[in-house]
């Protein structure tokens, strides 16, 4: 469980297939603070720490990870957000993140609000997700509170603390992002869904 709230920024070292799995190995300072079998959420995507060497780290993601996630397109000197799981008893200063991707997003617009961005992004509404205006999402494991909600688009309004000190800075129109939506609107939609 995460909280969407980025402690840190990795850079990606090494990428090694192995059969149909992706090895990844990232150079963070966060590092010496993480143990093998540990969970942290690589650009919102929760991953185990298989491999700990100096300063740098090893995940793997496994083909359904790589097939839902924008993984896939990771390469060498990418930098990604990273968060480590929460703890019990901690504050949940974001919202209830399962670090589980539901879909991959596409950056649309992004507006320069002098001392803000808002960014747009749109997704596929057929994988039967939604957003509301003023609820939470995810992006690359930043928790976020939705602006404009449309049928297949939302916006969100980055101050300037989350565009320095999350991958925000590097997104370009186009840009691949993970979406992982709120967990209790996933379970209002499903219902809604076996409802009528």
């Amino acid at each position: 469980m995460f909280t969407g709230i980025i402690e840190n920024l990795g850079t990606i070292t090494a990428l090694k297939t192995d059969l149909t799995n992706l090895n990844i190995t990232v150079k963070s300072t966060l590092t010496p603070q993480l143990k093998i079998d540990q969970s942290v959420a690589h650009n919102g995507v929760c991953l185990t720490v298989v491999e700990i060497n100096n300063n740098q780290y090893v995940v793997t993601a496994i083909k359904e990870t790589l097939d839902k996630t924008n993984l896939s397109q990771l390469k060498v000197n990418d930098i990604i957000n990273l968060e480590r799981a929460m703890k019990l008893g901690d504050r949940l200063d974001g919202h209830i993140v399962q670090g589980h991707v539901d879909q991959i997003g596409t950056c649309t617009t992004i507006e320069n609000e002098n001392g803000s961005w808002i960014f747009t992004f749109t997704y596929d509404q057929n994988l039967g997700n939604i957003t509301i205006e003023k609820g939470s999402i995810t992006i690359n494991g930043v928790s976020l509170t939705v602006l404009n909600s449309g049928k297949n688009s939302f916006s969100v309004a980055i101050i300037p603390y989350t565009y320095e000190h999350t991958g925000f800075k590097d997104f370009k129109v186009g840009t691949k992002v993970n979406l992982e939506f709120d967990v209790i609107g996933k379970y209002v939609a499903r219902l809604n869904k076996f409802a009528n």
